[in-house]
């Protein structure tokens, strides 16, 4: 199979290349903005467990408190 000339527009190359080159470059910058939301999502995930545990906590010491002077 050879190289055909004379079909080779190297306009139409020419235009090709840069739409690649384009699209490349969005592609970087969504992997970056993606990075960005599975860190923001993370960083979410750990402030709900975190509140988790501070609410267990409080509601055991209240739990401990009634039950304390309350005598039962």
């Amino acid at each position: 199979m050879a190289f055909d000339d004379t079909n080779f527009d190297p306009v139409k190359y020419g235009v090709l290349w840069e739409r690649v080159q384009v699209m490349d470059k969005k592609m970087d910058k969504m992997e970056a903005n993606l990075e960005r939301l599975i860190a923001l999502a993370n960083q979410g995930r750990g402030g709900f467990w975190m509140g988790m545990l501070v609410v267990s906590g409080f509601s055991t010491v209240a739990g401990w408190v009634i039950h304390y002077f309350t005598g039962k």
